[in-house]
């Protein structure tokens, strides 16, 4: 073992269930994962079956990558199941969903 991988700066590891949970809506979850010094930020997010953004979630101040780990999410235009990654440009909106639940890997590399 390198012990000294783990001892550099920055370097980081969280285990999931041991992230701490906010709900932003009934049934849906954000576990804030990392957030880098320039307000880079990485969040696991959970939606129970049947769960839907109440409005439109729009991508400001940049980008929202989202890999989908498990169930299936829909944007408010289709469905993606898991293992389907979505790049959402800055500006762009879309309408979280799913009608299975889903959990979601979510990057924000601009803040």
């Amino acid at each position: 073992m390198r012990s000294e991988i783990l001892a550099q700066e920055g370097y980081t590891a969280v285990f999931v269930d041991d992230a701490p949970v906010r709900e932003l809506f009934p049934g849906i979850r954000v576990r804030p994962l990392w957030r880098g010094p320039s307000g880079a930020h990485a969040n696991v997010l959970e939606m129970d079956p049947g769960t839907a953004w109440p409005r439109r979630d729009v991508h400001e101040p940049g980008p929202e990558e989202v890999y989908v780990v498990a169930g299936t999410f829909n944007d408010g235009a289709r469905d993606y199941p898991a293992g389907t990654f979505l790049h959402a440009p800055a500006g762009s909106w879309h309408v979280p969903a799913s009608t299975t639940g889903c959990t979601l890997f979510l990057f924000y590399p601009e803040g």
